[in-house]
């Protein structure tokens, strides 16, 4: 998976920063190396829609990670004036999806 690239200054850089800090509790990476996010955008009233997949149906935390990870969004990125988490499962979740950086701490390269 190709990690998008943004502007430093905008809104979205800020929440993929905060994203960086939100980890599987299984796996000592972060969701976004994991590929586990799949959108991150902002409309003209600096609302924000993040669109994420876990793991797997049965993650341990599909009921905890998305609310937790929309209060760390709201916590820190003052200029957004609302923030929605939504959880999709197409296309499904695979390692393919993962940063390299994330399959080298992970011994899969």
């Amino acid at each position: 998976m190709e990690e998008k690239e943004y502007p430093p200054e905008s809104i979205e850089a800020e929440v993929v920063e905060v994203l960086k800090t939100c980890y599987d509790p299984e796996i000592p990476v972060d969701i976004y190396a994991l590929g586990l996010i799949y959108g991150v955008d902002v409309d003209e009233e600096q609302a924000v829609a993040v669109t994420m997949t876990l793991t797997s149906p049965m993650c341990p935390v599909a009921g905890s990670l998305p609310p937790e990870i929309q209060q760390k969004i709201e916590g820190k990125v003052e200029r957004a004036s609302q923030v929605k988490v939504e959880v999709i499962w197409e296309p499904p979740w695979s390692t393919d999806m993962m940063s390299e950086a994330a399959k080298l701490e992970l011994g899969m390269m």
